[in-house]
C-alpha cells in the first residue's frame, strides 16, 4: 500500500460518522427549514411553492399548520393541498386553533407542512412548544417542512435583545438547525421588506406603523439579516467539511478546539452559556458546561440550587456536555477538568464586584487565569440590566443558621468568662486564651461559621475587659497584649472556618454516600432477583426507600403498556397511562419536571438499553423541588438504567432457558427419529419380506422353509411390539400415569416370570440364578417389576458373550432388598455410568447391537415409582452389574398390621 493510497482513503472516524448519520436519517424523517430574518420575507410562500413541486412529483403531502395571515397569494398556493383540520382548544374562555398532532400521526403522510416552528402551544396541549411536535413527527418517520426566523434560536436570544431592545420569548434549541437535512435561506433586502410593510402586505397599517417604530428599523433588519446569513453559511461550511472529510480531500485542517464554561446558579450564567454556544458554533468545537460543587455549596438557597439545575439542563439542550464536579477549590477544579478533557478555551464572566471587594476576596477569574496555563481564558462582559444580583454565599439567607446561634454564642462566651474568672488566680492571663479558643471550637461545631466568628470576637473583648490590666476597661496597659488579641481572633476565625468547612464537606460526603448506598442496595437486590417479578419489586422498594417516593413500572404486553407493579396506594388514571405510553413510544422522559406533558402527576422515565426499549418507570415524589433537583434526577436516571439492564438480563436468561429446552427437544426428537428409522423400519422390512416370499413362492417352499420364514416374521413382530410397548411405557412414566398394584411378592416368583418371558431370546446364552431361601417377600407390582427384570436381562444378552454366563442374584442389606443382574460384557465408560438410564442413550460399542435406548430408562421410572433406586457399576473382572434396591420397611409394617 502506498502513501498516496493511504491519503486518499477516508479515515475510519469519518466513515463511522457518515454511517451513523445515514442510520439516523434512515430511521427518522427529514427536516427542511425555511429560514428568514424577519416576518414578511416570504418563508411561508417559499415553503408552499416547494410543497406544490413535491406534490407534482407524486409525494404524499399534507398541510399540518400554515398561517397565511390573510394574504391572497399565500391562500392561492394552499388550493389543492390536503389540509389536516385543526384542533380547537379552550383557554381562558377563548377557543384557539392548534395543529392536530395525533391526526397527522394517524394519517402518516410522507411530508407535512408545519409553519411557525417557534410557536408556543395552547396550555393543555401535549407539548409546550411546536418544535417538540415536530420532533415527534420526525421520530415517526415523517418529513417536515417548517419556517422560522433567526431571532427565535436560543443561543442568539441575548444578542437579539441587545440589537433590537426586544427580548424574544418564543425560543427553540439550536439543535433543530443541526439536525435539519436542508436549510433554505429566504432572503429579502431590508429596503424591499420595509416597502412591503408600508404597503400593508405584512401587517395592517396600524400594526405596521408600530412595527416600523420598534422592530422593523433598518439597523435591526441589517443585523438580523447578517445573523441569518452567517448561520446559514456556517451550516454550508459544516456540510463542506463533512464532504471533504469523508472523501479525504486534502485541505488545511484546523486544530481541534474544546470549550468550557462553569455555572454557579447565578442569574448571569445563561448569558455565559449562550456566549459559549456561539463561540463553539463559530469554532465548530464541542463544549462542556460544569458545575463545581464546593463544601460551602450547601449554604446556597433552594432557589440557587434550582437555578444550577436549570442552567445545566439549558446548556444540555444547546448541545453541551454537562457534568457536576465535587472539589474544595473552584479554580483548581476548573484547571483540572480542562486538563483532563483537553479544553483549549475557558469562558468566564467579567467580575461584577467592586475593587474593594476583590482586595478582600481574590477574584476567581484571576485565579483561573493563573492556574490554566495550557488553556486560553475568555472573559465575557455581563449585561446586568434587569437582572437581580445573585445572593452571596455568605449572606444570612444563603446558609443554614441555628435559630439561636448568635445568642448562644454570647452565652458561650459568658460561660467561658465565668470559668476563666474562677481559675484566674491559678493561671496566667495568656493561658486563659485557650479557654476562649475552646469556646470558638464548640461554637463552630454546634452553631456554625458565623456564630463561631462572633464567639472569637466577643472572646477577645471579654478577655481584654476582664483579665487585662487595667481591669473592667478596654484599655491596654501593656501593648504586647495586642499581639495576643490578634492571635486569639485570627486563630479563632481560622478554627471556625476549618471546622465549619469540615462539617460542610461531611454533609456533601454523606449525601454522596447515601446515593452510592442506594445504588449498591439496588444492584445487590437486582443481582439476586431471578425472575421479572422480583426485579420489579426490588426496583419499587429501592425507589421508595431512597427517594421517599411512590413508583410504578409499566412493561409492554402486546401493543399496549400494562402496569405490572406499583407502590401501595398509588392509583393512576387514563391520562397518566397515556403519558407513560408517550414516554415509551418516543424513548424520552415525560411528565412533571420535564418539558413534555408537564401537567402529569408523575415523572416517567423510559427503561431502555442500547439494544431495546423495555418499559417505563413512573415516580411521584413528595416535594415539588425533587423533580428539578439534579441529585434526584441523577439518581432516578441511574435507577432506570439499572432496572432496564436487570429486566434485559432476565429476558435474556429466559430466552437462553427456552433455547436450551428447544435444543434438548430437538435432540430428543432427532434421537427418536433415528431410533424409529432403524428399529421400526428393520422389523417391518423383515415381516414384509417374509410375507412377500410366502405370497410369491409359497407353493414351491418346503414345510421347513415355510416354518422358518414364519418364525422370522413372528420374531420381528415381537421385536416391533416391544419397541412400541417401550415407547408407550416411557410416555406413561413421563406423564405420571403409572398406577402400582402393590402386593406381597416372592423374588423367586419374580425371577421365574422374567425367565419365562425372556426364554425365547436366550438361545445359547447361559443365565445363572443365586437366590437365598430366606429372602423376605416384598410389596411390589409384580407385572411391572417383571418387565424391569426382562429389560435388564435383554440388555445383558445384547452386550454379553455367549460363553460367559449372566448372573442373577439377590440379598438383604440394611432394610433393603438388593436384586442384581450382572454380565461379562464390555462394561460402560466411567463418565457414562449415570447416563445409561437416560432416554435414547446407547453406548457406542459393540457394533451391530440393536435397541432404542429406552429399556433402562423405563426400568428407572418403574423402580423409582416403587420408592427404590437403580444404579449401574462396572465389575472388577469386566462387565456391568445393575443393582435394584427395594425398601423392606413397608413390608414389615404390613406384616405387623
Amino acid at each position: 500500500m502506498t502513501n498516496q493510497d493511504t491519503n486518499i482513503r477516508p479515515t475510519p472516524e469519518a466513515m463511522l460518522k457518515l454511517a451513523q448519520a445515514e442510520e439516523v436519517q434512515s430511521e427518522q424523517g427529514r427536516l427542511k427549514v425555511f429560514l428568514g430574518y424577519a416576518a414578511g420575507v416570504g418563508k411561508t410562500y417559499a415553503m408552499l411553492e416547494a410543497a406544490r413541486k413535491r406534490k407534482a412529483d407524486g409525494r404524499d403531502l399534507v398541510v399540518g399548520y400554515v398561517e397565511s395571515h390573510g394574504r391572497s397569494e399565500t391562500d392561492a398556493l394552499l388550493d389543492g393541498l390536503e389540509l389536516i383540520p385543526r384542533r380547537q382548544l379552550s383557554y381562558a374562555g377563548v377557543t384557539l386553533p392548534e395543529m392536530d398532532l395525533d391526526a397527522i400521526l394517524a394519517r402518516k403522510p410522507q411530508i407535512v407542512l408545519v409553519d411557525e416552528l417557534a410557536h408556543s402551544n395552547v396550555p393543555g396541549s401535549r407539548h409546550e412548544k411546536r418544535w417538540q411536535d415536530v420532533e415527534e413527527l420526525l421520530a415517526a418517520g415523517i418529513d417536515v417542512y417548517t419556517t422560522v426566523n433567526i431571532q427565535h434560536f436560543e443561543s442568539l436570544n441575548d444578542v437579539v435583545a441587545q440589537i433590537t431592545g426586544i427580548t424574544v420569548r418564543e425560543t427553540l434549541p439550536d439543535r433543530l438547525l443541526d439536525i435539519a437535512f436542508e436549510i433554505k435561506l429566504i432572503d429579502l433586502p431590508p429596503e424591499d421588506l420595509l416597502q412591503r410593510l408600508q404597503e400593508g402586505k405584512i401587517y395592517i397599517p396600524d400594526q405596521a406603523a408600530k412595527a416600523i417604530e420598534k422592530f422593523f428599523r433598518p439597523g435591526n433588519l441589517m443585523a438580523l439579516r447578517e445573523l441569518s446569513l452567517r448561520r446559514t453559511a456556517a451550516r454550508v461550511d459544516d456540510q463542506m467539511r463533512a464532504y471533504m472529510e469523508t472523501q479525504s480531500i486534502a485541505g488545511p485542517w484546523p486544530t481541534a478546539e474544546r470549550l468550557l464554561v462553569c455555572v454557579s446558579g447565578s442569574p448571569y450564567s445563561e448569558q455565559l452559556i449562550r456566549a459559549t454556544r456561539r463561540l463553539a458554533e463559530e469554532l465548530k468545537a464541542p463544549w462542556h458546561t460544569v458545575y463545581i460543587e464546593t463544601p460551602g455549596s450547601d449554604r446556597h438557597t433552594r432557589q440557587n440550587r434550582e437555578r444550577v439545575w436549570q442552567d445545566l439542563r439549558f446548556a444540555e439542550s444547546l448541545g453541551a456536555q454537562v457534568a457536576t464536579v465535587t472539589a474544595t477549590s473552584v479554580p483548581d477544579a476548573v484547571a483540572e477538568y480542562a486538563a483532563r478533557h483537553n479544553v483549549t478555551r475557558i469562558v468566564v464572566g467579567k467580575p461584577t464586584h467592586s475593587r474593594w471587594y476583590e482586595l478582600l476576596h481574590p477574584s476567581i477569574v484571576d485565579q483561573i487565569i493563573r492556574r490554566s496555563s495550557s488553556s486560553d481564558v475568555f472573559v465575557v462582559r455581563i449585561n446586568t440590566e434587569g437582572i437581580t444580583p445573585p445572593l452571596q454565599k455568605g449572606s444570612p439567607r444563603g446558609h443554614h443558621l441555628h435559630p439561636w446561634g448568635y445568642p448562644l454564642a454570647a452565652a458561650l462566651v459568658a460561660v467561658a468568662t465565668i470559668f476563666c474568672w474562677l481559675v484566674s488566680r491559678f493561671l496566667e492571663p495568656t493561658n486563659l486564651v485557650m479557654i476562649y479558643l475552646l469556646a470558638v471550637v464548640v461554637a463552630a461545631v454546634r452553631l456554625g461559621r458565623r456564630p463561631a466568628m462572633l464567639t472569637a470576637f466577643l472572646g477577645v473583648l471579654a478577655f481584654d475587659f476582664f483579665f487585662i490590666p487595667p481591669h473592667l476597661t478596654f484599655a491596654v496597659a501593656d501593648t504586647q497584649y495586642l499581639i495576643t488579641f490578634a492571635g486569639l481572633f485570627t486563630v479563632g476565625i481560622v478554627i471556625s472556618n476549618l471546622v465549619a468547612r469540615s462539617r460542610e464537606r461531611a454533609d456533601v460526603i454523606r449525601v454522596r454516600e447515601i446515593q452510592t448506598a442506594s445504588l449498591y442496595y439496588l444492584s445487590r437486590d437486582l443481582a439476586a432477583a431471578a425472575d421479572i417479578t422480583k426485579v420489579l419489586t426490588s426496583v419499587i422498594r429501592n425507589v421508595e426507600e431512597a427517594l421517599n417516593a411512590k413508583a410504578v413500572i409499566f412493561l409492554p404486553e402486546g401493543e399496549r403498556l400494562e402496569m405490572l407493579t406499583a407502590s401501595d396506594g398509588l392509583i393512576l388514571d387514563s391520562k397518566e397511562q397515556a403519558v407513560a405510553d408517550w414516554a415509551f413510544r418516543n424513548r424520552h422522559p415525560a411528565g412533571r419536571g420535564t418539558d413534555t406533558l408537564i401537567s402529569a402527576e408523575l415523572i416517567y422515565l423510559p427503561l431502555q438499553t442500547p439494544a431495546s426499549q423495555l418499559g417505563v418507570l413512573g415516580v411521584r415524589m413528595e416535594d415539588e423541588y425533587d423533580y428539578r433537583s439534579q441529585e434526584s434526577r441523577r439518581l432516578l436516571d441511574a435507577f432506570a438504567t439499572q432496572a432496564a439492564m436487570a429486566i434485559e438480563r432476565v429476558q435474556f436468561s429466559h430466552q437462553a432457558e427456552q433455547a436450551q429446552i428447544l435444543q434438548a427437544r430437538e435432540n430428543l426428537e432427532r434421537a427418536l427419529l433415528n431410533s424409529i428409522s432403524h428399529d421400526l423400519r428393520t422389523p417391518l422390512v423383515s415381516v414384509t419380506g417374509v410375507l412377500s416370499s410366502l405370497r410369491d413362492e409359497g407353493m414351491h417352499l418346503s414345510d421347513q422353509a415355510r416354518r422358518e420364514l414364519l418364525d422370522t416374521a413372528c420374531g420381528e413382530a415381537e421385536r416391533l411390539n416391544r419397541f412400541v410397548g417401550n415407547l408407550l411405557d416411557m410416555t406413561r412414566i413421563e406423564a405420571g400415569a403409572i398406577r402400582l398394584n402393590l402386593e406381597l411378592c416372592d423374588i423367586q416368583d419374580l425371577v421365574g416370570c422374567a425367565m419365562a418371558a425372556i426364554k425365547p431370546r436366550v438361545g445359547s446364552y447361559l443365565i445363572t440364578i443365586s437366590l437365598p431361601d430366606d429372602l423376605p417377600m416384598v410389596f411390589m407390582d409384580q407385572v411391572l417389576m417383571t418387565q424391569v427384570l426382562v429389560n435388564l436381562l435383554d440388555n445383558s444378552l445384547k452386550y454379553s458373550l455367549p460363553e460367559r454366563a449372566i448372573e442373577i442374584s439377590s440379598h438383604q442389606e440394611h432394610g433393603w432388598l438388593v436384586l442384581e443382574v450382572a454380565d461379562h460384557g464390555p462394561g460402560v465408560p466411567e463418565q457414562d455410568l449415570k447416563r445409561v438410564f437416560d432416554k435414547f442413550y446407547r453406548i457406542p460399542v459393540p457394533e451391530g447391537v440393536s435397541g432404542t435406548g429406552l429399556g433402562l430408562s423405563i426400568c428407572k421410572g418403574i423402580v423409582e415409582a416403587h420408592g427404590g433406586t437403580i444404579r449401574a457399576e462396572n465389575r472388577a473382572d469386566g462387565g456391568l452389574v445393575i443393582k435394584i434396591r427395594l425398601s423392606l420397611a413397608k413390608t414389615g409394617q404390613q406384616e405387623k398390621e
